[in-house]
């Protein structure tokens, strides 16, 4: 019965019906390109919508973006008003005392071991029958290949030791160096800084010049300023340069449009990119007042003067023009009674008699208080 079922297994698994629809079973590809159009349709479906989904977080990103953006602009001021003081000491270096570091030459070669040259000696009958002539021999060659690894051994570990003493001494000598540099820039500093306190020109000039060097700005700001001081009226006079108005960005969201398949900007009203910008350079302004105030004593500086000025393009004849934007001048005394962190600074610099110059026809930035 066994053997008549196995017959008919093989009888059914090798027939002509078996093979035939075996032959025509479509494969994977062909079935799916046969599946029912609703099917199809579903498929398609999810695709767009996780398309549309994807377009949809790179917009949010994008507005994200540029709201960090304007938040940073928003902050230029008063991201200042928290840190503490420029001072001399903060140009002054300290350089601390690097370890010595060998590397590899401070770690001593393993001596060799007699217990790696030493022949086998011989037991039993070996010694009898030659084995004992033979280990001498051996004996004899392995103390001479151990006598040269030891003689071997001495001279990389005297090579390594000399080498270990130069690498010490060449770090020694950096230190050495490295101090002797810091020694002679603080002792810079240091005349520097009693030039400040007599009051010389150039001491003060070149110490607001620090101070403005050590300020941090969000990118696409220029980094560009003279500073000069007048000793009779005891006044810091800066000239300042403005980013260009397109550091306020030109969309202030951006959308994922479906039936264009496109990510699209809105942009930001031309009246709030002004006031924005007016605001900007208020910030600007003030801040570059409140931190030579803050960094110099009343006793050398009694007054700053800032005129800002930016780089740009005349429309009407092409050429690269740098009108003056604002101008103000501010006692300590009266400067030391304004809230920084509560103000509107463009109010603020109205109050304080700041002069806004109208920009010149055909430039490509309005004047910011106009």
């Amino acid at each position: 019965m066994t053997q008549a079922g196995r017959g008919t297994v093989m009888a059914w698994s090798g027939s002509p019906e078996w093979k035939r629809r075996l032959a025509v079973q479509p494969p994977d590809d062909d079935r799916q390109a046969r599946e029912q159009p609703w099917q199809a349709r579903e498929r398609e479906k999810a695709r767009q919508q996780e398309h549309a989904e994807a377009q949809q977080q790179a917009a949010a990103a994008k507005t994200a973006e540029v709201e960090r953006q304007i938040t940073r602009l928003d902050e230029v001021l008063t991201s200042a008003l928290a840190l503490p003081p420029f001072t001399f000491k903060r140009l002054m270096t300290f350089p601390g005392t690097p370890r010595f570091d060998p590397g590899p030459l401070g770690h001593g070669l393993p001596a060799p071991d007699w217990s790696s040259f030493e022949p086998r000696q011989p037991r039993g009958l070996r010694r009898f029958l030659g084995g004992a002539a033979s280990y001498r021999r051996q004996l004899a060659a392995a103390e001479i290949l151990f006598a040269d690894a030891v003689s071997d051994h001495q001279r990389k570990e005297q090579q390594r030791q000399r080498a270990l003493t130069a690498a010490k001494a060449r770090h020694d000598q950096n230190v050495t160096e490295q101090r002797g540099q810091a020694a002679a820039g603080n002792a810079h500093v240091s005349r520097r800084e009693l030039a400040f306190a007599a009051g010389e020109a150039e001491a003060v000039t070149w110490f607001a010049g620090r101070v403005l060097d050590a300020s941090r700005y969000p990118d696409g700001f220029p980094r560009e300023y003279q500073v000069s001081y007048r000793p009779g009226s005891r006044d810091v006079v800066v000239e300042f340069e403005f980013p260009p108005r397109d550091v306020i960005p030109s969309a202030r969201a951006y959308r994922y449009v479906t039936t264009s398949d496109v990510i699209e900007p809105l942009p930001r009203p031309e009246n709030e990119i002004r006031q924005r910008y007016r605001r900007l350079i208020s910030c600007v302004a003030l801040r570059t007042l409140h931190e030579i105030f803050s960094a110099t004593p009343a006793g050398v500086v009694q007054a700053v003067v800032f005129h800002g000025h930016v780089t740009t393009v005349d429309r009407a004849t092409g050429k690269t023009v740098r009108p003056a934007l604002l101008r103000v001048s501010a006692q300590r005394s009266a400067f030391a009674e304004l809230v920084l962190a509560a103000v509107e600074p463009a109010a603020c610099l109205a109050g304080m008699n700041a002069v806004m110059p109208p920009a010149p026809g055909g430039l490509d930035t309005a004047a910011p208080y106009a």
